[in-house]
């Protein structure tokens, strides 16, 4: 191609050599080389860039002159979505949403502009589905629409000259990876395309107060697709989680410079869209077997919620010379640890036995105050024994055994009462911590170590 040339970029720290390399010598990152087209010609002229500042916000202005910035949220109509993003939509603000395909990344946006066109103007730039496959879609979803404003485009200049003229004040690009840019020769989802067009936007967001979401697809190691800036160069981004055969799908924060990263919204896919699960502690404990050894329950804070979930153990026998060690929902190394601990202070042979570790309803625990409950799941596996069905563990293990207290206890024990059970196993300096109303609602099982818990198990 005249005028043009081939090189390779690195998707992580964006190193540009000509030829392919397995490792990048800047940042060490393996297989991060992806092949790009650029253009051999001077890059256009400043002026023809769009800014990411107002020319009143580009000048420099005394420190203690500055003002705080009004800063309006405004409800998206979903609740679990308000919370993650911090109580609303930013205005001015650029937000990524990515996700595995068909997911259900289209039916969320689709689904939020009812309620954003009550009072904002909305632009939805599709680049994947023509407008009768968006009408389809609405029809489905029970979406009116009535400031709704459906282009079909993937130029990202004649986007911004329409949106231009609109002057809508939310702006949803479905997806970034099929938008690209006449100033860029590559083709559209390369690195340059993304992060080029993804400037624009984030361009126009800050220059007209424009609240833009954009729709990332997923690489097959479950990144998002595009050069490692662009989730830099965003003020939030929202990872859309679930299993495509499930009909629950969870989206949560990893980056949300307007609110906190540690909440979560659970949805449930219908035919009519996604629903929202007001209480997901009561949905991962539905179907809970009883009498049954190998289950516990644990409470697990995701931000500000505690949430119920239920963990699975089974030890059997292996017929392997090495026994194998599955974990689904927990770490792997945090399992072989407690494994360890189990081993060396109750003498426990799970040397000699597979273990099969799995946390219901595909949600994924990454705290050490689930450590008791996993510990309390084993031992009862292995020994046969039964969990109280009414008891719930909360706490972490140290490798000498020892049971060291959480934060949030009275949170998770009232979830727990509200719930319906009647026991909590809690470390000992927790418990001497509690209210007294909460001793009233529950009855509280102090523990000071791991020998403790084979008291419990009956």
């Amino acid at each position: 191609m005249k005028g043009t040339k081939l090189v390779y970029i690195c998707s992580e720290c964006e190193y540009e050599t000509p030829k392919w390399l397995g490792k990048c010598p800047r940042c060490g990152a393996w297989n991060s080389f992806v092949e790009d087209i650029v253009a051999k010609e001077s890059a256009p002229p400043a002026q023809k860039r769009v800014s990411m500042l107002s020319e009143a916000e580009s000048a420099a202005s005394r420190f203690s002159e500055l003002e705080m910035p009004d800063y309006i949220r405004t409800a998206t109509g979903l609740s679990e979505l308000d919370r993650v993003l911090g109580g609303g939509l930013v205005c001015g603000s650029v937000v990524l949403l990515s996700g595995e395909p068909g997911i259900g990344k289209s039916t969320l946006l689709l689904q939020i502009c009812d309620t954003l066109g009550v009072d904002k103007r909305v632009l939805y730039v599709s680049g994947e589905e023509s407008r009768g496959q968006l009408k389809l879609r609405a029809e489905r979803l029970n979406t009116k629409g009535n400031n709704l404003y459906i282009l079909t485009e993937t130029n990202i200049e004649s986007i911004l000259a329409k949106a231009d003229k609109l002057k809508p004040d939310v702006i949803i690009a479905d997806s970034v990876q099929t938008m690209y840019s006449d100033r860029v020769a590559s083709a559209p989802g390369s690195i340059t395309q993304v992060k080029e067009c993804a400037m624009a936007f984030i361009g126009t967001a800050k220059a007209h107060g424009i609240s833009v979401i954009l729709v990332g697809h997923v690489n097959k190691e479950g990144g998002i697709a595009g050069p490692k800036v662009l989730e830099h160069m965003v003020d939030a981004v929202l990872c859309f989680e679930g299993d495509r055969r499930q009909s629950y799908r969870i989206i949560r924060a990893n980056k949300n410079r307007y609110g906190s990263t540690n909440e979560i919204g659970v949805f449930e896919m219908t035919d009519a869209g996604l629903a929202e699960v007001a209480n997901p502690s009561e949905m991962l404990l539905a179907d809970r077997p009883t009498d049954c050894s190998g289950n516990c329950a644990v409470c697990t804070m995701e931000g500000t919620r505690p949430m119920v979930a239920e963990i699975q153990a089974l030890v059997t026998p292996t017929v392997f010379p090495a026994p194998r060690r599955t974990s689904n929902g927990v770490d792997y190394n945090r399992t072989c640890l407690i494994l360890a601990v189990l081993e060396k202070r109750l003498g426990l042979k799970f040397s000699a036995n597979d273990v099969y570790l799995n946390v219901i309803g595909g949600m994924r625990l990454d705290e050490p105050a689930i450590d008791l409950a996993v510990a309390l799941a084993m031992i009862s596996s292995i020994t046969d024994k039964i969990i109280p069905d009414t008891l719930i563990a909360i706490g972490e293990l140290g490798l000498s055994g020892e049971c060291r207290g959480i934060s949030n206890v009275e949170q998770r024990v009232r979830e727990a009462a509200r719930l319906g059970f009647t026991e909590a196993v809690i470390p000992h300096r927790n418990a001497e911590k509690l209210s007294p109303d909460i001793h009233s609602a529950i009855k509280i099982i102090p523990i000071k170590n791991i020998f403790d818990l084979l008291k419990i198990i009956k």
